[in-house]
């Protein structure tokens, strides 16, 4: 069967849907909480998938009553784990970075150094908030309440990548407020070190393994 209509999006719900049968209500909901800090998008897309899995035959939809209401749940097939088990023989791309602070730091030397600083520590809240709802998950794994505990060695391996993210943002955003201030009110007056620059060489090599 050609796959060729299916996304990366599409295998994240087929993932999602080899835990267990979903809802698409609980499926938007689950990936919120998982996925969707990995791979996030919009709530409307999330509405087509199950229903594009379903006319591949890699899904069930039934419909069920809950009250009144009427629902669809979605399963996955004996297809849908072979299409999965298929798509992760890949080693998949890399991640994209998307970050408009990045943005509003790129180009700052259009705005104040007020508006910077208040970017940089924009950024650093949101990384201390990420990383209490990290901490917060966590917790409920170590005192036996956290969802799916048959599946935390696979979370944890993303898990841990996602607290170091934060941590890195948290970290470099503090660095940057440091040293922001030091730098004239016209933001565009600003030199360059050369230190931070040799720094920042000397990391990029490191991490590309040409340095020990």
């Amino acid at each position: 069967m050609s796959r060729g209509a299916l996304t990366t999006t599409s295998y994240a719900v087929l993932g999602l849907l080899a835990v267990r049968p979903w809802s698409t209500y609980e499926l938007t909901r689950q990936m919120g909480r998982s996925v969707g800090l990995v791979w996030p998008r919009a709530q409307s897309k999330l509405y087509e998938e199950p229903k594009k899995l379903v006319a591949h035959g890699l899904a069930t939809g039934a419909r069920e009553l809950v009250g009144r209401r009427p629902r669809t749940v979605y399963a996955i097939t004996p297809q849908g784990r072979e299409a999965l088990a298929e798509w992760l023989r890949e080693p998949g791309a890399g991640p994209v970075l998307e970050a408009e602070q990045l943005l509003h730091v790129l180009f700052s030397e259009n705005g104040t150094r007020e508006d910077l600083l208040a970017t940089l520590a924009a950024a650093r809240a949101w990384a201390r908030e990420r990383a209490a709802e990290s901490a917060a998950v966590g917790q409920q794994y170590l005192d036996g309440t956290g969802p799916f505990p048959e599946r935390l060695p696979q979370l944890l391996l993303v898990s841990r990548f996602l607290t170091d993210y934060y941590a890195l943002v948290e970290q470099w955003a503090a660095w940057a407020g440091e040293v922001v201030p030091g730098w004239p009110q016209d933001v565009a007056a600003a030199t360059a070190d050369r230190a931070v620059l040799e720094d920042v060489v000397a990391r990029a090599r490191r991490a590309a393994g040409q340095e020990p």
